[in-house]
Parts: C-alpha cells; sequence; structure tokens
C-alpha cells in the first residue's frame, strides 16, 4: 500500500499522455464523403486591381501634402495665410483629422468591421484611412488596422446572401 502513489501518479501521466500531449487521430473520411469549407475572404482580380491603385494613390496623396505642404515652410505659411489651393485644403483637412488620431481610429474600426464580415468597400476604406494615417503621423493605430486587415484575408469569405 505504501507504493500506491506511484501507480496513481503512471495512471495519470497514461492519461495525461493520451489525452493532451499525444495528437487524436480523426476519424478517416470515407471516399465519397465530401468536405465542406468555405473559401478564404479573397478580393477577384479586378477589385485587387482597384484596391491597389486606391492603395497607391492614398499613399501618393498623403506623400505630396506631407512633403510638399507640411514640411516645406514657405508653402505652409501661405496656406495658413490664406491661400485657396487644393494642396491648402488637403492640408487643412489632413491636420484637422491629425489632432485627434481620427486616420487612425476610423482605419482600425474599420479593420476590425472587415475581420468580423469581410467586404471589400471596407478594406478600401480601412486602406485609405491607414495610408493617409501612417504618412501623416498616425502610425500607432494605422499600424495595428493594416496587421488586421492581413488577418482578414485569414477568414472565410462571408456566406451569400
Amino acid at each position: 500500500m505504501a507504493c500506491s502513489w506511484k501507480k496513481d501518479a503512471g495512471v495519470l501521466a497514461a492519461d495525461l499522455w493520451t489525452n493532451l500531449v499525444r495528437p487524436q487521430r480523426s476519424r478517416s473520411l470515407a471516399v465519397d464523403e465530401p468536405v465542406v469549407s468555405r473559401p478564404l475572404f479573397l478580393p477577384t482580380p479586378r477589385q485587387s486591381i482597384f484596391l491597389a491603385v486606391l492603395a497607391l494613390a492614398s499613399l501618393g496623396h498623403a506623400l505630396i501634402v506631407r512633403y510638399f505642404a507640411i514640411e516645406q515652410t514657405s508653402v505652409s505659411l501661405a496656406c495658413q495665410a490664406g491661400a485657396e489651393t487644393w494642396l491648402c485644403a488637403s492640408m487643412r483637412l489632413l491636420l484637422a483629422l491629425h489632432i485627434p488620431p481620427s486616420l487612425g481610429i476610423a482605419a482600425l474600426i474599420a479593420a476590425v468591421l472587415n475581420l468580423a464580415r469581410p467586404s471589400v468597400v471596407l478594406l478600401g476604406f480601412a486602406l485609405v484611412a491607414a495610408g493617409h494615417g501612417l504618412v501623416i503621423y498616425n502610425t500607432s493605430l494605422s499600424a495595428l488596422a493594416v496587421a488586421l486587415l492581413l488577418l482578414s484575408f485569414a477568414r472565410p469569405a462571408p456566406e451569400p446572401e
């Protein structure tokens, strides 16, 4: 009776090995039994090209505004003095969205919604907001949104209605 704990520990270790450590073998599927799985969310080639153009245009616009309007003193002072050009209007809009991190928040909300229910429209909106946010110093939330957008490609496509 003095060694009963060793026997119980051995049984417990064997149960632990069979239930947790050793992988369970799944039942084998019959040859004629179909495996039903939903396809992953992937935009069509046409949608992918449109999203790539949208993302590049967004990054290009943000880079132009940052390096030609915000960081150049002469242009920035002219815009603050009241110049009415598209560059000044874009600069004012992006700076208004930068003070609270609105671009990052919008990108993060769109990315979370896209992760919950993948959609090309949400993906495009999140790409535009994240692209502008990454260039106009809203990097933390925008980078998190981009990571969530990458994760959304691992999600199954929504069921057709």
